[in-house]
């Protein structure tokens, strides 16, 4: 099986909860990279924080969506730290702060999005909600 097959096959066994845990894994990988890249290095710094920026963006567009299930606190919860990620982001780049935060957030949402130990993993319906957690 070639590797770009084997991909789309994890892709899709993945529920949206596994997904989400990936994709933060994903962005946080790039923004302990950026934090520890040279201030020079603006193409790595960048990327990561416009990544991890799109990211939250993307949870608080999904939170305005009516068919999501969660619950207003916690979508409200969501869209807040979203708007946070966007001014610590800037802050960042003027070098007023550290990516620290960020990274510590996303390792946070991280933690809550981590299958249980005594989840069934390998179950078709999805684990916990089905919209962005």
């Amino acid at each position: 099986m070639s590797l770009q097959a084997y991909q789309r096959t994890v892709e899709q066994a993945e529920t949206p909860r596994q997904l989400e845990y990936r994709l933060f894994g994903e962005v946080t990988r790039a923004l302990m990279a950026a934090s520890a890249a040279p201030v020079e290095d603006l193409s790595t710094r960048i990327g990561a924080l416009d990544w991890n920026r799109r990211l939250w963006s993307a949870l608080a567009a999904d939170c305005l969506n009516p068919e999501n299930r969660n619950a207003d606190a916690l979508k409200a919860q969501i869209i807040s730290i979203s708007l946070w990620v966007g001014r610590h982001s800037s802050a960042v780049m003027r070098g007023e702060d550290s990516f620290e935060p960020l990274i510590q957030v996303n390792r946070t949402v991280m933690q809550g999005l981590q299958p249980q130990p005594n989840s069934q993993t390998n179950s078709l319906a999805p684990s916990g909600p089905a919209r962005a957690a």
